[in-house]
């Protein structure tokens, strides 16, 4: 049956803006949105919501919307049938409000673990907000259950974990209907953000890998919302990741945030490999922090393992239960050496593994039967399916047979507690511990031994319990796997691979047998880290960096493009726009002296081209506009002068610029010239053999050998590795080269070696001052480019432009909208041929208005168009 909130999402989608958006404080009853089922291809483009974040707010304090899963709330009915709600003080959202400060107003976004009837939505979404501000997101079961159990837990959480659906045993193949689904869940939790959100002044910290593409369907709605992003698990290496079907998808995704937070740093630089490997980012680390640029947005990576509530766990500790249940086991386990592990029924925590060691230990020390206990404790699986029950399976029947083999009277070598346990009771046996045992062979965090070391600290009370002497420095001890987030924050623990069954025994063994004082030593190092570094730290740290990064949205110019998950948001110049094409053609013809530079290869040529000679419509496009004596035809190239030669023997009035200006020649019939005079190349015999050093140590690199400059391109070799062959290459060649007159510098998968002073810029320089000479100073100048090289041009125009006659007209121009001194865009090639075709046909029709005007100019030198090719 189709639930009530269906038909809210189908009045949504056909009706107006919802009337929520930009809302205040003042309460009111919030109308569900969309929670059925469906197919979502790509995103909605709903006309009646704003694509920028020009809402007036009414918000007089910081706001934080923080989206999970599952809401921090407990829920369960009484005896009459009605709904009791409390939150849930183990919730992680709940616990990092505390480092959020007072002035801070929380509003939490996720859903019930209960199932709630639809009848019945309406009443506790009200409740829900206003006694405890949460806005619970409804979805039907069958959704839930495809988004959850299915894509969630059956494509990302292993694959995360860096397991490889090789077999339909093992993950399962990538099921497109799942994928489905968690677009549709997404896009859901988004409409519950629209409901509440402030644009312009609320902050949004979405978590985990539930909603990656949530930060997508925000930023769709309010370019500059204020969106971070926490994964709490794993990510994993590219050569896994990028296995993923929809790998590209939530990688733009996440990019839509301006904030993504990781536990360590492993995490954070599987991440930005992959944003490197597949989409082609480089990562820039400045003054401590870590950003991507992402058509002219900074995305700031954070590296910051979570915390635990302290205060929380030491009330649980001070509870009259707890020290009772401490006393308990202290009598049962009197005599023996308690060895501890907590860990989540599932393939990844290693808890067979961790079982084998142990039966290893006693088989190879006799002296510890009777006296070492393992007492294992397995939490709740949070999946299900055949590897959770064959994982329960297996661990059963590793304990029987240990215990079948060493068991004595009054001995059990291992405990299995596989019920669930109070909050008190965990921490009582984390009191009663020696050693805490964490071999999980792959974890995103995992927060038990730092709840650990909090309890090993404990209290008066519980150290009159165990005997110990208040003033007595307390002690724990730590076996981790080295495949848990928070192994590199615990420097004081025994790390181990888990795999390495004698290692891990080894390990424990030591544990028992290190001399007291280093295990004190041990522990008041981590007790120092876990006692700083808590939830509320984590949240008010991650909250200044959110701002950090967010502060210079109301200075951008933002525009939206791209369709479905393919979104993103150009943040550029207020004063960067789209050049039109009827303006442009306007001035064209009312102006008497042109000058007008393009670029080749992101001009001229189409994309997904492989020959790069120059087609016969790039040909025509430039014989026409030098046809015209009105203007200066000029082609800036980094090609070599023999290859220019070749490509334009058609364009005899045509001035071409060789080697990004070294080179000039007015037209056809006149000699190359130098722009720069520079006639010693001998540093090229030092640079030469430095560069073939690292053509031989780096596959797919090559050299690329010009009249005056030396380039070295690593576009076919390994990323990571090209770009730090790179960085060395750089620093080596300017050592070697410190005293000869050139400049070395990096670009897109190249380092170039060239003579002092030679760019772009100085054609345009030449240029402009050889027309002035002539007394044809240009009151038109047009320059079009698509890479770094050509901004050298924009900025010599754009700096011109106070010594052209008054009234001139000045168009810089890049390909796409993305940071550069040049004014305006145009989106592609195609867009720039057309334009290229309006002013030709402009010229073409005032020769034929006018057929004598000509006749008068034929003795002087024809104009020349300039093209610059940046490759």
């Amino acid at each position: 049956m189709v639930s009530r909130s269906y038909s809210n999402l189908l009045e949504l989608a056909s009706g107006g803006c919802s009337p929520t958006f930009g809302l205040g404080r003042e309460k009111k009853r919030l109308p569900r949105v969309a929670t059925v089922a469906g197919v979502l291809s790509e995103l909605d483009d709903d006309s009646c919501n704003s694509t920028g974040s020009d809402a007036l707010s009414s918000v007089s304090q910081d706001r934080m919307i923080i989206v999970g899963n599952q809401l921090p709330i407990r829920a369960n009915r009484d005896d009459n049938g009605e709904w009791e709600f409390s939150m849930d003080e183990d919730s992680l959202l709940l616990q990092l409000k505390d480092g959020l400060g007072e002035d801070v107003e929380v509003i939490y976004i996720g859903c019930l673990r209960e199932e709630v009837d639809p009848r019945e939505q309406d009443d506790v979404a009200q409740t829900l907000l206003d006694r405890f501000k949460c806005v619970p997101t409804f979805l039907p079961p069958e959704l839930f259950s495809k988004f959850y159990h299915g894509f969630c837990k059956q494509h990302l959480w292993p694959l995360f974990h860096y397991m490889l659906p090789l077999s339909p045993d093992l993950g399962g193949r990538f099921d497109r209907s799942l994928w489905q689904a968690y677009l549709s869940v997404n896009k859901i939790f988004a409409d519950k953000v629209m409901e509440v959100i402030s644009p312009d002044d609320d902050f949004v910290w979405v978590h985990d890998y539930h909603l990656m593409v949530l930060p997508t369907f925000l930023r769709k709605r309010f370019n500059r919302a204020k969106l971070g992003f926490f994964l709490h698990s794993p990510f994993p290496s590219s050569e896994i990741y990028r296995t993923l079907p929809v790998r590209d998808e939530l990688l733009r995704a996440l990019l839509n945030s301006d904030l993504i937070g990781f536990h360590t740093f492993d995490y954070a630089r599987h991440f930005l490999s992959c944003c490197s490997r597949m989409l082609g980012l480089s990562y820039q680390s400045k003054r401590g922090y870590i950003g991507l640029e992402y058509y002219g947005r900074m995305v700031s990576i954070k590296i910051l393992p979570v915390g635990i509530h302290i205060g929380q766990l030491q009330n649980v500790l001070n509870l009259p239960e707890t020290v009772s249940k401490v006393a308990e086991l202290q009598e049962r386990f009197k005599g023996q050496t308690v060895l501890l592990g907590v860990d989540d029924m599932d393939i990844f925590k290693g808890i067979s593994l961790k079982l084998l060691a142990f039966e290893q230990l006693l088989r190879q020390h006799p002296e510890r039967w009777g006296k070492a206990v393992l007492v294992q404790i397995a939490n709740p699986a949070r999946g299900r399916g055949k590897d959770v029950q064959e994982v329960m399976a297996e661990t059963t029947a590793t304990v029987d047979r240990i215990n079948a083999t060493f068991r004595r009277p009054g001995y059990e070598p291992v405990v299995l507690i596989n019920t669930p346990l109070q909050f008190y009771e965990r921490n009582a046996y984390y009191a009663i511990a020696e050693c805490c045992l964490v071999t999980a062979v792959r974890d995103g965090m995992n927060l038990i031994p730092y709840e650990y070391i909090i309890c090993r600290q404990g209290n008066e009370e519980l150290d009159n319990v165990l005997g110990l002497n208040p003033s007595t420095p307390k002690k724990s001890m730590l076996v981790l796997s080295e495949f848990i987030g928070c192994s590199p924050s615990l420097s004081g623990a025994i790390r181990v691979n888990p795999w390495n069954i004698e290692a891990v025994t080894e390990a424990m063994d030591s544990a028992l047998v290190i001399p007291e004082a280093e295990k004190q030593l041990r522990h008041e190092k981590h007790y120092r880290y876990v006692s700083t570094h808590d939830v509320a730290y984590w949240a008010r740290s991650f909250l200044q960096d959110l701002g950090r990064a967010c502060r210079d949205h109301s200075m951008r110019r933002c525009w939206g493009i791209g369709f479905g998950l393919g979104f993103r948001v150009i943040a550029l110049d207020p004063n960067f726009r789209k050049l039109s094409v009827d303006h442009i053609v306007s001035v064209y013809k009312r102006t008497c002296h042109r000058a007008i530079l393009l670029d080749y290869d992101g001009i001229m040529m189409l994309p997904g081209s492989i020959s790069m000679n120059p087609t016969s419509e790039a040909l025509g496009i430039l014989n026409n506009l030098c046809k015209d004596p009105k203007n200066v035809v000029f082609l800036v190239s980094g090609k070599d002068r023999k290859t220019l030669t070749k490509w334009f023997s058609q364009c005899e009035k045509l001035g071409l610029a060789a080697e990004h200006g070294f080179y000039l020649r007015p037209n056809h019939t006149a000699d190359w010239e130098t722009c720069v005079g520079v006639t010693d190349f001998d540093w090229k015999q030092i640079a030469e053999p430095v560069m073939q050093l690292y053509t031989e140590t780096t596959d797919g690199s090559t050299i690329e050998t010009k009249e005056s400059a030396l380039v070295w391109n690593y576009l076919y070799a390994d990323p990571d590795f090209g770009s730090c062959q790179a960085k060395e290459l750089l620093d080596h060649l300017e050592s070697v080269l410190a005293n000869e007159p050139v400049s070395v510098k990096s670009g897109q998968h190249i380092v170039e070696v060239k003579p002092q002073g030679v760019n772009k810029g100085i054609v345009a320089e030449h240029l402009l001052q050889t027309m002035k000479e002539k007394g044809m100073l240009p009151d038109f100048v047009l320059c079009i480019g698509d890479d770094r090289s050509d901004e050298d041009m924009f900025e010599v125009i754009r700096s011109a432009k106070a010594t052209l006659p008054p009234g001139a007209e000045v168009f810089g121009c890049t390909v796409g909208q993305k940071p550069s001194k040049a004014k305006y865009y145009l989106e592609d090639t195609h867009e720039i041929l057309r334009m290229l075709q309006g002013l030709t046909h402009a010229s073409e029709h005032a020769a034929r208005a006018a057929p004598q005007m000509t006749t008068t100019t034929t003795t002087t030198t024809p104009y020349r168009v300039v093209i610059s090719e940046s490759k």
